[in-house]
């Protein structure tokens, strides 16, 4: 088969032929249609993000099962699957609770731990291929369906950590990013009012076009004054810090209203400060947020598929153009998500 190897982090992709995987027990087999380009599997072909190599990256497919391995019962050949990221256990009280992101016996991330999806098949354990529901048009655009997993899940299950209810004022920081701009589209559409977060003017009017009711330039650092300013010095319900560097953190805090709720997924992961007497006097959660259960991405794949919502992919390209996919997500130069056309 055909596929993206990265021999070395740091270093440019190598296109070029590699043995079919063949199922073992418990295991199956998928043919990639598409892949998502996102800002993860850059972290590790950059080196920020340390993985064994070589490795094929990639995990937002979209594909369909063609071998299935002894024991395999929850897909067959033929159907439609996209892949859950973390290769977690299923069997620990966490896993049964609907808690996978914290399975006490994780080993590791698609497309880190094991090979991914930048090639024509992936092998994984069959537990983490998800059938795509019916009423979800994979094969057209297969690159659509398989950001699907990220793109709409992640902020899905966000809105779920914030409590976010209709008439709410929320503030995404980050908000013209690949995940943030959805978050704008899923906050939206859980009936509140959002207030894009960006230093990036140039994607302003995407973020309105998801959902943003108003923007705010983070350039000028009055990101606090301008969160009280739109809302007649209330300040916001819901914060959500897809940036998470400190001085984001502070602002997305310092922003929120009584009872307000600021959750942090990540990014730059760093140290900030909060007033503990503002968290008292304002009763404030502050939350994390880490990638999604099984169940909430079932029902993310149902709500694309009902049509209520659809992830925003601007740069769609063959497997010969992953570097140039790949440049454009690291100079934050793409609207949305990107993806990588496999089969």
């Amino acid at each position: 088969m055909k596929a993206l190897v990265l021999e070395e982090q740091n270093t440019p992709f190598v296109l070029k032929e590699v043995p079919d995987p063949v199922a073992g027990p418990g295991e199956a087999v998928a043919r990639v249609l598409a892949c998502g380009a996102g800002l993860t599997i850059q972290h590790y072909k950059i080196g920020r993000a340390k993985i064994e190599t070589p490795r094929i990256i990639g995990h937002e497919i979209t594909a369909e099962i063609v071998e299935i391995g002894p024991g395999v019962s929850n897909v067959k050949i033929g159907d439609p699957v996209t892949a859950y990221y973390y290769l977690n256990c299923g069997h620990c009280p966490r896993c049964l609770a609907n808690q996978e992101p914290l399975c006490e016996n994780l080993k590791g991330n698609v497309g880190k731990e094991c090979d991914g999806g930048y090639a024509e098949f992936i092998k994984l354990p069959a537990q983490n291929f998800m059938v795509l529901p019916d009423g979800l048009d994979y094969k057209n655009p297969p690159a659509e369906v398989g950001v699907i997993s990220d793109a709409i899940a992640t902020p899905f299950k966000v809105n779920k950590r914030t409590r976010t209810k209709p008439g709410e004022t929320v503030a995404v920081f980050g908000a013209g990013g690949g995940l943030g701009i959805h978050q704008v589209m899923l906050s939206a559409w859980a009936g509140a009012r959002v207030i894009a977060v960006d230093t990036v003017s140039e994607k302003f009017e995407a973020c309105r076009q998801a959902g943003a009711s108003e923007v705010v330039d983070a350039s000028d650092g009055k990101v606090i004054e301008a969160l009280m300013d739109l809302t007649d010095g209330n300040g916001v319900d819901v914060a959500i810090d897809y940036v998470s560097a400190a001085v984001t953190l502070e602002q997305a805090v310092g922003g929120l209203g009584v009872r307000g709720r600021m959750v942090t997924l990540g990014g730059s992961g760093q140290t900030f400060e909060a007033d503990a007497m503002q968290m008292l006097v304002k009763e404030l959660d502050l939350l994390g947020s880490r990638y999604v259960s099984k169940s909430e991405m079932y029902q993310s794949l149902e709500l694309v598929a009902r049509g209520e919502v659809w992830p925003l992919v601007s740069d769609i390209r063959g497997m010969d153009e992953a570097e140039t996919i790949h440049a454009l997500v690291e100079q934050g130069a793409v609207t949305g998500r990107a993806a990588i056309l496999i089969g």
